[in-house]
């Protein structure tokens, strides 16, 4: 199992790589699990602040889940699968720190789910996106149909989710599907600059940075806003508040030690 899942961790930044190229990198059960056992372990661990997940391979990021493992499932299972796939994807979310899609080829399906559950999403020139579900005669089951439209609208999402086509990295980033797009042998590298970013800063307000937008969210607006506020006055009890401040006015960087 563990070769399913190839982990580094390097200047506080790791990388998970999905490790099935020979299948353009789907994902089944036994992958699943591996990758929701290794961010945990991420999760805690004080060297890495930021995680890049990606596949291995130019071809895919992650071409969707295996079918051939999916198709004699009988209702319950179908139904049970889905929800362990949807609870490692809400582990992504609610992982303490940034994780970020370096998506370097299909990201369709399940793909495209797990690519939509990251905090962020760096796509390659050559990248294509889809949830083409309705064409095996099913619908999305891993939070697809929750994501996308959270993401690039309503009417967008119904599209892509109706008709199964797929979008290129391009029309991704017009329609606020990801953030960037970038040359495909500059992929890792720019996704690293950007992950590198984050890592100069708090921890803690990284993490409450996350826990605000994503909590919000789900929430009125008006509790949504009560919830940002606490959490704000929450950062004044933290020397790395303190840090920040005096450095923006003695015009230094600063230097933040996450507590």
């Amino acid at each position: 199992m563990s070769d399913l899942v190839l982990l580094d961790v390097a200047e506080g930044i790791a990388t998970l790589t999905v490790n099935r190229p020979e299948v353009l990198n789907a994902l089944n059960a036994e992958l699943v699990q591996d990758l929701r056992g290794k961010l945990a372990v991420l999760d805690s661990d004080k060297r890495a602040r930021v995680i890049i997940l990606t596949g291995a391979g130019d071809k895919a990021f992650v071409a969707g889940a295996d079918i051939g493992a999916m198709r004699d499932l009988d209702p319950l299972a179908a139904r049970e699968t889905a929800l362990l796939a949807q609870e490692f994807l809400a582990d992504i979310e609610r992982c303490a720190k940034p994780v970020i899609a370096a998506v370097n080829g299909y990201a369709l399906g399940g793909g495209c789910e797990l690519a939509m559950a990251c905090d962020l999403r760096v796509a390659s020139e050559n990248a294509r996106f889809g949830q083409p579900e309705i064409n095996l005669g099913i619908i999305p089951g891993w939070a697809g149909t929750q994501r996308l439209p959270r993401l690039v609208g309503k009417g967008r999402a119904l599209e892509m989710i109706l008709t199964g086509d797929w979008i290129d990295a391009r029309e991704a980033l017009r329609i606020g599907l990801v953030n960037r797009v970038v040359p495909q042998g500059e992929l890792l590298a720019e996704t690293r600059k950007l992950a590198g970013r984050i890592a100069e800063k708090s921890r803690i307000a990284v993490r409450l940075c996350k826990e605000a937008v994503i909590n919000g969210l789900e929430m009125d607006s008006l509790r949504a806003g009560q919830y940002e506020a606490d959490l704000f006055g929450l950062c004044f009890s933290t020397h790395d508040q303190k840090e920040g401040m005096t450095a923006f006015l003695e015009k230094r960087k600063a230097e933040f030690q996450d507590s």
